[in-house]
């Protein structure tokens, strides 16, 4: 079952991104590299509770 995540920048604190993720293939936080138009480069972005 996929399941809607929300994504914030570790250094700048801005929620941007939604995406979904298979809770049963990767039940561990998800991490990936996202754009942070407040930075004007790509940071590392984590998943987080609604």
């Amino acid at each position: 079952m996929r399941i809607n995540i929300l994504m914030e920048s570790k250094e700048t604190g801005e929620r941007l991104y939604l995406t979904t993720k298979n809770r049963r293939n990767n039940p561990d936080r998800l991490e990936l590299m996202k754009y942070s138009p407040k930075l004007r480069r790509r940071t590392l972005f984590t998943e987080v509770k609604k």
